[in-house]
């Protein structure tokens, strides 16, 4: 048992780490290249910050278990929705300021949100929706990229690009391993304790791989760049859902318990749809609706447990 959770939680750490690290060295190389902090925010560092998700839900798919993966990417995106935007609001103490052109992004936000849960009512998720899903999350980013491109400017020259390269990839390797033993130890531990592997992906893994864009994103807040913070959060979160379960799914089609499309997708689409009425409300994310999703989240972690009780009988 201790053995178990000492590799699982070292392996988290390793994940935690080295995205945090990726993410730091590729907002300084798009630095570089003038890219607009809208682009920063939205694409690049989120990205960078998928990248645990992203290792850990594909290893998951490789290892036979995708329903691993799939959980812990509705996990992670519930808890950014929630837990991690009411962690940014409480810690800014003064809400959070919306940008015009992020509210101009978001505005179809929730459809792209509900695909994956339309395409997973029948609990299996086929190769065909694995290539729409991504599609569908490449055309947002798209979307995302158009309405953010700023005019030429000359490139900025940054004397330490080539170490940026070197640890931005050596940050990727940890991510790698971390990943690789986070799955085989997170399932070991579920078996030793006898509870499903989905819900450790759902309220436990989905926690850790939501760090890279917590520690940016309260950066973010402290230097009063609200946008970049929304922009990763929300970069994030729809990438997982879209890409990352497409690819997951054009590696492997797969089954999975019918139960996280209906609790841990609808919480994700409803989470979004707060955001963007709080968005909407004045242009600014209250203190009050902080706490808000906060407890929100909390509703979700109880329910989760309930619900994955009573499918596995304990």
């Amino acid at each position: 048992m201790i053995e178990h959770l000492i590799i699982f939680f070292f392996s988290l750490l390793l994940v935690v780490q080295g995205a945090t690290l990726a993410t730091k060295y590729s907002a300084e190389l798009a630095k570089s290249f003038n890219l607009s902090k809208h682009i920063v925010g939205f694409i690049v560092v989120a990205f960078i910050s998928i990248l645990p998700e992203a290792l850990v839900s594909i290893n998951s798919a490789l290892e036979g278990i995708p329903e691993f993966g799939l959980g812990t990417l509705f996990g992670s995106n519930v808890a950014d929705l929630t837990l991690i935007f009411a962690i940014l609001i409480i810690y800014a103490r003064r809400g959070l300021h919306i940008e015009s052109k992020v509210l101009k992004d978001v505005s179809l936000y929730p459809l792209f949100l509900i695909l994956p849960i339309v395409f997973g009512l029948n609990g299996y998720y086929s190769r065909v929706e694995g290539l729409f899903l991504i599609i569908a999350g490449a055309i947002f980013y798209y979307m995302v990229f158009r309405n953010g491109i700023q005019p030429a400017a000359p490139r900025h020259k940054n004397d330490h690009e080539f170490k940026n390269v070197f640890l931005l990839l050596m940050a990727m390797v940890l991510l790698l391993v971390g990943a690789n033993f986070t799955v085989t130890s997170a399932t070991s531990l579920a078996q030793f304790i006898n509870i499903s592997p989905i819900l450790i992906g759902m309220l436990v893994v989905s926690l850790g791989t939501t760090m890279p864009e917590l520690f940016y994103s309260l950066k973010s807040i402290k230097h009063r760049d609200d946008g970049l913070a929304i922009g990763d959060i929300l970069g994030t979160v729809l990438a997982d859902a879209t890409i990352l379960v497409g690819i997951i799914a054009m590696i492997s089609p797969f089954s999975f318990p019918i139960s996280i499309v209906y609790v841990s997708g609808a919480f994700m689409v409803i989470a979004s749809l707060m955001l963007l009425k709080f968005m909407h409300s004045g242009r600014m994310i209250t203190v009050k609706e902080g706490y808000m999703l906060l407890a929100f989240w909390l509703a979700y972690a109880v329910i989760e447990i309930i619900v994955n009780m009573a499918v596995s009988g304990g």
